[in-house]
């Protein structure tokens, strides 16, 4: 799991949980994913070329909106699943991690 400090490193957990996604779900999010990395390509492209800023912000806010799309998946997908499953353990941590999630998810 990658976890982002306060200083913005991002370290990766080796021992962490693993999310249990059907494979159709990772093939949608691969594609969602795969577009948006499309984009930020041609948004770099449009700063190179010096296209009008209003031209580049709005294509900044429409991949904003399809990466909170993609999030909106996984959170979807960890609710249903992986919190479920680990309150039904008896695992309350778990809800103390998604209120860190979600508040890691507004501040954008």
């Amino acid at each position: 799991m990658d976890n982002i400090t306060e200083d913005n490193t991002v370290t990766t957990d080796m021992s962490c949980r693993k999310s249990h996604h059907p494979e159709h779900v990772k093939k949608d999010l691969t594609n969602r994913l795969n577009r948006i990395e499309g984009q930020i390509r041609g948004i770099k492209g449009m700063v190179d070329k010096d296209v009008y800023c209003d031209d580049i912000i709005t294509q900044l806010s429409a991949t904003q909106s399809a990466l909170n799309s993609v999030a909106k998946v996984l959170l979807q997908g960890h609710l249903k699943g992986c919190v479920v499953d680990r309150l039904t353990e008896g695992d309350d941590e778990v809800l103390d991690e998604l209120l860190v999630t979600i508040q890691k998810l507004m501040r954008k």
